[in-house]
């Protein structure tokens, strides 16, 4: 794409690798290395106990609050609806202020909670105190269980994270008329977030989403493309491994835009991008 493109995401997901570690240089390396093979490996047994404590410390901080679950069914293969109740926390709904945040979601005793993007739109937990999700079911995951669980059972949730996506960068209307989307897989899922919070779609001369899946079996909420066109947002699905019925655009995401492009203004031109690497490389 075009370095006159402005590009709209939210705040990337925390890094959960480990930091590395830097070594030491000048006079500490010689102190380090006047230290004998005992001294040494108490130092390490230490800095490791700190680091643990360190690590608890930091995870006792994390607000949780319990939820029960209101919607547990299947959106497309492989991936579930999941609504949240969360109309006794107002807090909790009032932290969730933009389509592009997240937050982290655990169940039990379960070691690992999850990142999950919110993807039903501010006023749906404003209004009904709710929060939807599109979760995909991965094998030993926190997910996978959370995909098997049913309504009324309990989950934990921290308030909602990042700055979410930054719709300054594309105002006014006018001066950004064309909007590309693009989304794989469940990436859509911040994506009809966007859409359904608005962004001025029905006031710009071209507002594109460009979704890609595997196939139409994993493809989900297509139940909701009438209305997101509705709003001003032309839906192109795009299926990398479709069936011999399938007469729409294949292959990726980025192909099917870099077949089409037809970007008369670059400059007033933003993008939207949500889901594999790859994407980006046109």
């Amino acid at each position: 794409m075009a370095s006159s493109i402005s590009t709209l995401a939210p705040n990337p997901l925390p890094n959960l690798c480990s930091h590395a570690r830097l070594s030491p240089r000048g006079s500490q390396m010689a102190f380090f290395r006047s230290l004998n093979p005992s001294r040494r490996i108490s130092n390490r047994l230490f800095n490791r106990r700190f680091n643990a404590v360190a690590a608890a410390v930091k995870q006792d901080t994390t607000q949780w609050t319990q939820a029960p679950l209101v919607k547990v069914k299947p959106a497309a293969e492989s991936l579930f609806h999941i609504g949240i109740d969360v109309s006794e926390s107002p807090e909790l709904c009032a932290s969730y202020a933009k389509a592009g945040q997240y937050l982290q979601l655990r169940i039990g005793d379960l070691p690992k909670p999850s990142f999950l993007a919110i993807a039903s739109p501010p006023s749906l937990a404003a209004e009904k105190g709710v929060f939807e999700f599109l979760v995909k079911s991965v094998a030993g995951s926190t997910a996978e269980v959370l995909c098997g669980l049913e309504k009324g059972d309990v989950v934990e949730l921290t308030q909602a994270m990042g700055g979410g996506f930054d719709l300054n960068r594309i105002s006014p209307p006018e001066e950004y008329p064309a909007v590309l989307i693009f989304a794989t897989g469940s990436g859509i899922s911040p994506i009809r977030s966007l859409i359904e919070s608005g962004f001025g779609a029905d006031k710009r001369s071209d507002v594109r989403l460009y979704y890609g899946a595997r196939n139409l079996r994993r493809m989900a909420y297509q139940d909701r493309f009438k209305n997101w066109e509705s709003s001003g947002v032309k839906v192109v699905p795009v299926l990398s491994q479709p069936d011999g019925t399938w007469s729409g655009e294949s292959g990726f995401v980025q192909a099917a835009f870099a077949k089409a492009k037809n970007i008369f203004k670059p400059q007033g031109t933003g993008a939207v991008l949500c889901g594999q690497k790859q994407m980006t490389e046109v």
